[in-house]
């Protein structure tokens, strides 16, 4: 699992940073990629990487804001001219179905591949043998979401050195064996998976949020992410105008960090008021509050690591 960013500003694009998208690349989980947000310019930016769009599965929008969405309907047209023929699923808050459909009617675009549009509110999105992913409710002036990501823990490793002292020869038996609870040998005998397998490895946790005033309650769902991707439009001493302006400042955004126990915090959507060595400022107040923390760049690449 790798997060990707795109565009990491606020607002409007800047030479420095374009407004909101993120990536998070699946590649040897499921061979796919899901899209958070896509903000004006962000098939341009995929121009710089080496993302292919039709390997996009499923793309999560947290809020009906232009520097989030206007890059949409280019992204998803776009898609069908570079080998998309997988089915897409795009979430997000009320009203995204209509912006979509206005938008491809209205251009005369055509798909080809089958798009489902399926509009949020909080709570389990969709659940498989892989993930859970869910939606929470943020502050943002209109409807603003997170996503929460839970990989599922994984089988252990199998433990050859336990099946020899059953007298049990290394063979095909092996992923027999560990691709079922009892498997039943020539001799007769049962071997339980269980017996015979190392702990589990421990799924990652990974959170998404949306442009958000400071919510000292998101702690609980928060509580040990491996990840926590969070906006810091604003710096601490400038925390009335984030809250006027429905966002958070830097240090917000560390102190929930902090209370939630996460194990990484990447700030971005920073305002384009800050530049050059005030980015490094903004970093610094950060850290003093929660250490590890880093301050996203447009192409910044984070491999989120199992414990």
């Amino acid at each position: 699992m790798e997060l990707y960013f795109l565009g990491t500003g606020s607002g409007v694009p800047s030479k420095e940073r374009n407004v909101s998208s993120l990536v998070l690349r699946m590649l040897e989980e499921r061979g796919t990629t899901w899209v958070f947000d896509c903000g004006e310019g962000t098939q341009q930016q995929i121009l710089n990487t080496n993302i292919r769009p039709r390997r996009i599965e499923v793309i999560f929008i947290t809020h009906l804001h232009g520097d989030h969405i206007y890059g949409l309907p280019g992204l998803l047209s776009s898609r069908s001219f570079q080998g998309g023929e997988t089915p897409v699923t795009v979430y997000g808050p009320r009203g995204l179905k209509e912006y979509i459909e206005i938008s491809l009617r209205l251009s005369g675009t055509h798909l080809r591949y089958p798009l489902y549009v399926e509009e949020v509110e909080e709570g389990i999105l969709f659940e498989d043998e892989q993930f859970v992913v869910e939606a929470i409710k943020l502050e943002h002036g209109l409807d603003s979401y997170g996503y929460i990501l839970k990989e599922k823990d994984k089988l252990g490793e199998l433990q050859p050195n336990k099946l020899k002292e059953l007298g049990v020869s290394p063979g095909p038996i092996y992923q027999t064996i560990k691709s079922q609870e009892q498997t039943r040998l020539e001799d007769g005998r049962i071997i339980a998976r269980s017996d015979v397998i190392g702990p589990p490895k421990k799924g990652r946790k990974v959170v998404i949020l949306g442009d958000t005033r400071y919510l000292p309650a998101l702690k609980d769902p928060l509580h040990k992410a491996d990840v926590l991707v969070h906006e810091g439009t604003f710096s601490g001493e400038d925390k009335e105008l984030a809250y006027d302006y429905f966002h958070s400042t830097v240090k917000q955004a560390a102190h929930l960090a902090k209370e939630a126990q996460v194990g990484e915090l990447i700030l971005n959507h920073l305002s384009s008021r800050y530049q050059g060595e005030s980015i490094k400022q903004l970093e610094e107040e950060a850290r003093t509050i929660f250490p590890n923390t880093t301050i996203a760049y447009d192409f910044y690449q984070h491999a989120i690591e199992r414990n």
